[in-house]
């Protein structure tokens, strides 16, 4: 969602950095630009600013602003990101047919201020929605399978020799409890038995066995882009990081399974598409059953974990977000004699 704000005013000290610094990486120098402004959703204050002569776009992500007012954090996570950016970049996702957005610039004057191309398509979330819309199951089943390959080849090229620091999954998962307790949507009882969760999880040897790889960090339909017959776009790589391959393919499965409860009373409407992602994400790895039978032991965790970070939010109605919560509870109780339940897609 983008809502027109007005035109950038030439006084405006942004005016000059994109007239200087950033409009000439993409169309060259030019005289008088003139820039709309556009609002964009986001958790930090982000605007798309579009060139009227030329129609270049960019994007500009602020993470310094009343939303957030410690500046030495902000420009961490300035840095951050413009470096993450860079390093994916540079495992070869520069080109079609994955593509990560590139970092245009970065300005510490200017609200701790990032500037990033502009991606053109569908995003993931439109396409769940068009899925559900036009009754297309062939449509998000082709786009799984595009995602699944972009996840596939980033975690294999970024493959490091460091073991999985489950624990460090875990201590996130006590902060997620936290936020959903705070928020009166979990009780201090059911907190309890979340943390129980996942210290039984915890033990579990297979959490531990894979080598970390660069995961996208936040893996949501909002942060992938689909152009053409199988190209994919994605930007917003503040949280990435290396952990475990899971934690970005789990976290998709959990938006799926949000998508689908919040359009079909069945609580398993969302499988065969989760099973269908996960799937020809093997597909991509010399033993592909081999491979299935890893991750599906270990998404159920992070599908879990996902429901919850979703059930913290406050302006979804406090009836879903119980019932994310009773979703969560069921991924947390997945045993080994439950995973291999795959279909042939």
């Amino acid at each position: 969602m983008k809502k027109y704000l007005g035109l950038l005013q030439f006084e405006d000290p942004l005016y000059d950095y994109l007239k200087y610094d950033i409009q000439p990486q993409l169309t060259g120098f030019i005289e008088e630009p003139s820039y709309n402004v556009y609002g964009l959703n986001g958790s930090n204050l982000v605007f798309l600013y579009e060139e009227i002569q030329t129609g270049a776009k960019m994007i500009g992500k602020y993470f310094y602003s009343e939303r957030d007012e410690n500046r030495e954090e902000a420009a961490e996570k300035l840095e951050r990101e413009y470096a993450n950016l860079e390093q994916a970049r540079a495992l070869g996702f520069d080109e079609p047919p994955f593509y990560i957005a590139r970092p245009l610039g970065k300005n510490s004057d200017l609200g701790e201020l990032l500037i990033i191309e502009y991606c053109e398509g569908e995003l993931l979330s439109s396409v769940i929605n068009r899925a559900f819309q036009e009754d297309n199951a062939a449509l998000l089943f082709d786009k799984l399978a595009i995602l699944a390959h972009f996840f596939a080849e980033m975690h294999n090229r970024s493959a490091s020799e460091e073991p999985v620091e489950f624990s460090l999954t875990c201590d996130y998962m006590g902060k997620i409890i936290e936020q959903c307790v705070a928020s009166d949507v979990m009780s201090p009882e059911e907190a309890e038995y979340f943390y129980q969760c996942a210290a039984a999880w915890e033990e579990r040897s297979e959490m531990w066995e894979d080598n970390q790889v660069l995961v996208h960090g936040d893996a949501t339909p909002e942060n992938f882009m689909f152009s053409g017959d199988d190209g994919l776009e994605t930007f917003d790589l503040e949280r990435s990081m290396y952990a475990d391959r899971i934690f970005d393919i789990g976290r998709i499965a959990g938006e799926l399974k949000h998508f689908f409860l919040m359009n079909y009373p069945d609580s398993f409407a969302a499988e065969p598409f989760i099973g269908h992602f996960l799937w020809e994400y093997a597909t991509h790895f010399p033993d592909r059953e081999e491979t299935f039978q890893s991750i599906t032991q270990r998404v159920p965790f992070y599908m879990g974990l996902t429901l919850l970070r979703i059930a913290r939010n406050f302006w979804m109605e406090h009836d879903y977000r119980v019932r994310l919560i009773g979703e969560a509870k069921k991924c947390f109780q997945e045993d080994e004699e439950n995973d291999d339940t795959r279909t042939d897609f």
